[in-house]
């Protein structure tokens, strides 16, 4: 197969919404950018981390997206830059058709109103000098128009309420909760003012795994409630098809990979992917011989210094000189039926257990 057999279809580059499309996201082209400095004194800078790297996709209101990858993927990164907690080097976030990129504080103020975040460890970040009804009531202190302040108690109690925990807790301390309730402390803070998006940051994946099912759960049933669109970082493949409508897989601050959650689970096209899902343990024997195994070779490039053309190549079975040379664009071709950054993307068989 040549790359010339793999004509594009459709671009990666979001396209105007259909009549009827429910666009609450448009990410295009984004780009985050780390300055590698040397010197304590006269500082001059030496290079540049590429975190987050060109990276387009939609996301349509009520629906779920799931990004995944590998530890130091941009995951992280990507998801504070579209909340704009780091400033993107370039590229275009709006949010309802708003753009946020270049927006003063004040601007950023208003508009953060509609996305939310809720971080990966539930307890650095909680303030543990303040009480719970502190923490989620903050977000009244911000935008103090939003409830009176003669009712923000009873509004703190309600949201304490929606989200699992005892209303009558409120005086208490983030060390005075297991983790599994002070992440949904967490998510209680990022609901109060109403946000139509919500970032979760590898929210599970500080805790037991009985109680990441609850707050999974917990997510689901708030989703139906308030008719809210995630974005779900996570690196457990499980709970990514558990809870996400579509999928974006990441490598090296570059998303190679996009479906929904069939699509990417069941006919993968992309070679990370498929070596991914191939590490995915497997509970029963027969399903563990049968399975077909893919061990990726070296390390992860830096991302101070990436490969040329395809990122993934020095560690890709299937590179030839063409991945050298030119980078290959998130698109459909024809042996891969949603978009997928490969010159020689084809479906492949990969029996697993992401259930």
């Amino acid at each position: 197969m040549t790359s010339s057999d793999a004509a594009p279809v459709t671009e990666s580059h979001p396209q105007p919404a259909e009549p009827g499309e429910d666009i609450v996201l448009e990410v295009t082209d984004l780009v985050k950018h780390f300055p590698l400095q040397r010197g304590v004194v006269f500082k001059r800078t030496v290079g540049q981390v590429r975190a987050v790297d060109g990276v387009s996709f939609r996301l349509r209101r009520g629906e779920t997206l799931g990004i995944v990858g590998e530890s130091g993927c941009g995951k992280t990164t990507l998801g504070k830059t579209l909340m704009s907690l780091e400033k993107a080097t370039s590229g275009s976030v709006k949010i309802n058709g708003e753009e946020t990129v270049g927006r003063n504080a004040k601007e950023l103020r208003q508009m953060r109103r509609n996305i939310q975040i809720v971080l990966q460890d539930p307890y650095s970040s909680l303030n543990p000098r303040m009480t719970v009804g502190d923490i989620v009531g903050e977000p009244f202190d911000v935008h103090p128009d939003v409830v009176p302040r003669k009712g923000r108690r009873k509004a703190v109690q309600d949201l304490l309420d929606v989200v699992g925990l005892d209303p009558v807790h409120i005086n208490r301390y983030p060390h005075q909760f297991s983790g599994g309730q002070r992440q949904r402390i967490g998510i209680a803070r990022a609901l109060a003012l109403k946000p139509e998006i919500i970032v979760c940051d590898e929210p599970v994946s500080a805790l037991d795994v009985s109680v990441q099912a609850q707050v999974v759960n917990l997510f689901e049933r708030l989703q139906d409630e308030f008719n809210l669109s995630y974005i779900f970082i996570a690196h457990d493949l499980s709970v990514v098809r558990h809870i996400a409508d579509r999928v974006g897989v990441m490598y090296l601050g570059k998303m190679v990979e996009i479906g929904d959650e069939n699509q990417i689970y069941e006919h993968p096209t992309h070679p990370y992917t498929q070596a991914l899902l191939s590490a995915v343990p497997v509970p029963d024997p027969l399903m563990r011989e049968a399975r077909d195994h893919i061990v990726l070779e070296g390390d992860v490039p830096s991302p101070a210094n990436p490969p040329s053309g395809c990122r993934f190549r020095t560690r890709c079975w299937k590179a030839q000189d063409i991945c050298a040379s030119e980078e290959p664009k998130l698109i459909v071709r024809d042996a891969a039926p949603h978009p997928s950054a490969c010159h020689f993307a084809e479906e492949r068989d990969v029996i697993h257990a992401v259930e």
